[in-house]
């Protein structure tokens, strides 16, 4: 049971902490939402590139593989298993393989959700 809590604590200090930082790039400076999605994404595929990422993971676990550093590290990762398998043409074929499941349930639940609501303007 302590296990448990305290892995649920690592899981929320490490993803508070990431999506606290990303709050404050957006309020503290002119960067858009978008350019902080870059940029945490570019940090999880150099934490990947550097072998940082796995160490990261064993203690945060989803505190650090739900943001989209962790999907920054799934695209090097694969792009890396593939590269050895294919080659060349593996670097990119890994990346799309390894983080299709996740894309495509995002773009399922994105239908389904579009299918239950209407979408309306703002104004």
């Amino acid at each position: 049971m302590l296990k448990h809590v305290l892995d649920f604590g690592a899981v929320f200090l490490v993803g508070g902490a990431v999506c606290a930082l990303a709050q404050l790039l957006i309020i503290k400076t002119k960067l858009t939402p978008a350019r902080v999605l870059i940029i945490f994404m570019i940090a999880g595929m150099l934490l990947q590139v550097f072998g940082l990422y796995q160490h990261i993971y064993q203690f945060a676990k989803a505190g650090i593989s739900v943001p989209i550093v962790g999907f920054g590290a799934a695209l090097v990762k694969g792009s890396i298993e593939y590269t050895t398998q294919y080659g060349a043409l593996g670097a990119i074929a890994g990346g799309l393989s390894a983080t299709a499941f996740g894309v495509g349930l995002a773009v399922f639940a994105s239908y389904l959700v579009a299918l239950v609501f209407k979408s309306r303007t703002k104004y």
